[in-house]
Formats: structure tokens, sequence, C-alpha cells
């Protein structure tokens, strides 16, 4: 069960590093054909988010070395250094890993749902480029259950906590009254969207959404009350802004220094706090050195986020007896699998030397042979023929004192064992 994940997430590289690796939803189908391109690599999925890269694969012949080869020469080829920070994880344990993640239990945010989400656009997408074929297929829909049982049956999503959840907290302990706060909210996925929910429930009564379709940037507004406007808008309305969440797939800054120091300047200097979820980054590093500017990255919400955590531990371990009983499941599945195409072999066989002899009994009858005449060789000979094989195999196994096999196939056969039968 070849198997094969290569990944780089939060745990292993800071955003900086991150970012590099990342791929945007346009660029995905390109990668995956470039994977499958690879030695070995029969099939692929891509997951990139935020806080992860991963490459889901099943090997031929080919290597795990292919992979980390690749993503290194695209992604990353001044730093051959960050082979450091992949993760690689192969058959059962890369089986594990999608579980967990599926799960929410790998998430920066313990049990977040919006991964699964995630996971699920993910193989969409390899499928719909016809890179995920039977056996990323099993393993993904397998994972989606998996995930589907967790929530079910622990408490791994109650009590809302995600990424943008996490930015509402922080922005709740430098602001105390979001009636008077005007934030300015960068995207219009999902992740915006429970930001936009957050702030609502904080009791925020304006806030911008600017997005690069302003289509989807108005029907957000619509169920928040809010304000929509085109990215190239922003620098017009920058300074009304008290906080500012961006989260865009965007591969440049949204945000640059000089568009926020001009800002600041209108604002007369009244500080702003800027959160950026986004990976790559959507606002320019550079304007953590302005002053009045309160700038956080994803990484910074972990702390905010150990705050979450604690009600969440004891389902996570639920959630592992969960996974340990279905990853076991699932892999028993993938070993009948392989007995398979032995099973059809044993049929199809059994089918031929059944037609063949029926075959000759049918002329026995057809030559005037007795019905009782015609019936016995078809039973003699037909048992004959189906054990010619293994009775000539057990011979040669007793030969050379290979017992086990002895035993194995009193169990193959259903036989009793031969002490047994003694007793009885």
């Amino acid at each position: 069960m070849p198997f094969f994940v290569l990944g780089i997430s939060h745990a292993t590289a800071p955003v900086a590093i991150r970012e590099r690796l990342s791929f945007g939803v346009e660029q995905i189908p390109g990668a995956l054909h470039a994977v499958t391109g690879l030695p070995g690599v029969e099939e692929a999925a891509i997951l990139s988010t935020c806080n992860r890269t991963e490459i889901y694969t099943y090997l031929g012949n080919g290597s795990g070395t292919h992979l980390a080869d690749w993503l290194t020469r695209v992604r990353s080829p001044d730093d051959p250094g960050i082979r450091g920070r992949f993760y690689t994880h192969d058959g059962e344990s890369a089986a594990r890993h999608l579980f967990r993640v599926a799960c929410g239990l790998d998430s920066m945010v313990l049990g977040e749902p919006q991964i699964l989400g995630q996971i699920k656009e993910a193989y969409e997408l390899a499928r719909q480029s016809n890179t995920a074929g039977n056996r990323l297929h099993r393993l993904f829909q397998y994972a989606f259950t998996v995930a589907k049982q967790v929530r079910t049956d622990t408490h791994i999503g109650e009590n809302p906590v995600s990424i943008a959840y996490a930015t509402v907290h922080l922005a709740r302990q430098i602001f105390a009254d979001f009636s008077k706060l005007t934030p300015l909210l960068i995207g219009a996925g999902e992740t915006i969207e429970l930001a936009a929910q957050h702030l609502r429930e904080q009791g925020t009564q304006r806030m911008i959404i600017a997005n690069r379709t302003l289509d989807r940037a108005h029907r957000l507004a619509e169920q928040f009350d809010g304000y929509a406007i085109g990215l190239h808008e922003i620098p017009a309305h920058l300074y009304e802004a008290d906080i500012v969440i961006a989260s865009t797939g965007s591969p440049e800054p949204i945000l640059t220094r000089a568009t926020v120091a001009a800002a600041l300047s209108t604002r007369k200097h009244r500080p702003v706090l800027m959160l950026d979820i986004a990976v790559p980054r959507d606002i320019d590093a550079s304007v953590a050195e302005l002053d009045d500017v309160y700038l956080f990255t994803i990484d910074d919400l972990r702390n905010v986020v150990e705050n979450n955590l604690r009600s969440r531990r004891t389902a996570a371990e639920e959630a592992e007896v969960i996974i340990n009983a279905q990853l076991e499941r699932f892999m028993a599945q993938l070993r009948g699998l392989n007995a398979v195409p032995t099973i059809r072999a044993v049929r199809d066989n059994a089918a031929s030397l059944r037609d063949h002899t029926l075959e000759q009994a049918q002329r026995l009858l057809a030559g005037g042979a007795p019905p009782d005449e015609a019936l016995k060789f078809l039973a003699e000979t037909l048992t004959n023929r189906l054990l010619h094989a293994p009775t000539a195999y057990l011979r040669q196994a007793a030969h050379e004192g290979r017992e086990h096999v002895i035993r194995e196939a009193h169990e193959l056969f259903g036989l009793k064992d031969q002490d047994q039968e003694k007793k009885s």
C-alpha cells in the first residue's frame, strides 16, 4: 500500500518559509500533472492552506525523494536546506496523518472545522485534474467518514475555535467597545466570513469588505450590513479602519508600507490593529515598523489559540481512539483488496475446469453413456482437477518439512484439526 505524503506545516516552518511553498488554486492543476509525471507517481493530490502544504500520492515503483527534489526545485531552489523542514509519511502512517488532519487534530487551532472543507476541495481539484484514481479516492473518502464520526461522537467542534475566531479574540483584548470600531476585511472567503460573523457577535455596527471580485464582496457585505469595495479602492478607505483582517490568495502583498503610512497620516496616528492571516502574506512585513500599527501574522496567534485548546483536549483524546479503530478497519479493507486478484483468478480457474469437465460429461451422454456414468465422471474428474494443484503443493511442502503450510491448508479449506477429529 504505497501511499506517501510529503509536507511542511506550521509545526515545522514559520510563515515566511511556508508562503514560499504554498500553491494558489489556479496553480494546483499544473502542479498535480507535474507531480504525476515524476517517476513512479501514479496518483496525487495537493493540499495547500495557510498552515500547510502537503502532497498526497500513491506510488508505484517511485520514491518520495523525487517529490522532495521537485518541491524544492520549483518552490525554493535557493534554499536546499528547506528539505530539513519537510516531513513524510508512508503506508499506514500516511493514512493516519490524513485522518488526523481531516479531524483538525494537526491544526494550529485544535479541532478547527475549516480544514475538512479544504481537504474536500483539494481532493476535488485532484479528481477534476484526473490525478486522483481509485486508491486516493478510497483514502480520502474514508478520511471524510472518519472526520464526520469524530464531529458526531466527540465535543471537538463545540465552542467554535478557528483562526478567524482567534483573530477577533485578540482584537477583543485590545478594544473594549466594538460598536464604535470600523473593521476592514480584505478577502471574501470562508475565513473572512467567519471573522465578520464573530465581529458582528461582538457588537460591530459597520464594516468594510474588500475583495478582488466586487460581486463576492457585495454578497458578503449584505449579510452583515457592510460596505463593499474592490481591492484597488483600499487606499481610499484604509484610514477608516481601526481593525484590518486580511486573508486573500494574492501572491503579492495587498497592503504596502507606503499605503499604510499614508492612511496613518490621515487617521492622525490613531492606532490600528492589523491581522494578516494569509499565506503568502497580504500585508508587507515592514508595516510592523510603523508607529501606531500593531501587526500580527498567523503565527502570532499561537498564544491566543492555546487559550482555546483546553476544552478540546479531552475530545481530541477521544478522537484519537476513533481514528485508531477506523484506521485498523481501513487497513483491513486494503489488505482484503490485495487478495481480490488472487480470489478472482482462483474462481476463474475453477469455472474453466468446471466448464471443460461439464462439456466432456455432456459428450458422454450424447454418445449414449448412462446418466449415472456421466454424473460419476463429472464428479470425480472435476474433484481431481480442482484438487490436483493444491494436493501436489501440500505433498511437496510435507516433503520439505514446511509444516506451517499444512496448518494453513487446514484453515484455508475449513478442515478440522486432526487431534480434534480423533477426540470427536
